[in-house]
């Protein structure tokens, strides 16, 4: 009898079990603000790419030191018709407010920030972050007329709060799935293979303006997106702002 009682009790426990492991499974992902379920608490998630019906991308530029190459990468987008996305530290668009401000006159590209001073701001404060964000995009917006609505952190390190404050700011915080490593003195052929062999649907794409061999890899770029059938936009026009789910990898899906 006893042996039965035991039993009965075994199976509750493991049924409880199962259950509790199935609800948290379910609950991979909360609209706008991204939970993962690792262990018992969640973590909140940047956007890396989006599920996408249409074949569509988003190449972007991460604007920290140097500015030389800036006015090449502006004149191949639009010599190849697209629109990319421009993520300045706060401190270049204060050096070079000219190169900033015709690239978001030329319509082609949209600006985001990619922090003041470009900290690792992973275990930064909510105070810290904040300021740095709002010195950004203060300094942006007096170059463009626009304050930025993205925001990327420098190193890809963030943080729950980090990752919050930006949100309390009005940004959104992006981050890439295809990262050409073209800051690391790749030719140019090496980065397009980079990019070709592993975009997808929603993919972003993430480049340096200041790259060795970016402009030159550029135009192989886009002439094999094209040829693949993919349009180049902007990351602010192909994200969801709202009625979306977001997984561990931190791709957006749209919510049926």
């Amino acid at each position: 009898m006893r042996t039965a009682i035991i039993s009965k009790r075994s199976l509750a426990a493991v049924a409880i079990a199962v259950a509790l492991i199935a609800a948290a499974s379910a609950a991979v992902a909360t609209t706008d603000s991204a939970c993962v379920y690792l262990g018992y608490s969640p973590r909140l998630v940047p956007v890396y790419s989006v599920e996408r019906e249409d074949k569509v991308v988003a190449l972007t530029f991460d604007a920290a030191w140097g500015a030389e190459r800036t006015p090449d990468i502006l004149a191949t987008i639009e010599e190849y018709d697209v629109c990319a996305t421009f993520f300045s530290v706060g401190m270049w668009a204060e050096k070079y407010p000219d190169r900033l401000k015709a690239l978001y006159d030329s319509g082609r590209f949209e600006i985001g920030t990619h922090s003041n001073t470009h900290p690792d701001m992973g275990g930064m404060s909510a105070s810290d972050i904040k300021d740095e964000l709002t010195l950004s995009c203060d300094i942006i917006e007096r170059v463009t007329g626009e304050r930025p609505e993205l925001f990327r952190p420098p190193y890809g390190s963030y943080s729950d709060v980090l990752i919050e404050t930006a949100s309390e700011l009005g940004l959104i915080t992006v981050q890439w799935d295809v990262d050409t490593l073209d800051w690391k003195g790749l030719s140019a052929g090496e980065i397009a293979e980079r990019v070709l062999g592993s975009v997808r649907n929603g993919s972003i794409v993430l480049m340096h303006n200041n790259g060795e061999h970016t402009v030159e890899a550029l135009p192989l770029i886009l002439e094999g997106l094209k040829c693949m059938g993919y349009t180049c936009m902007k990351a602010g026009d192909m994200i969801y702002r709202d009625n979306y789910t977001i997984d561990h990898t931190g791709r957006q899906i749209r919510s049926v």
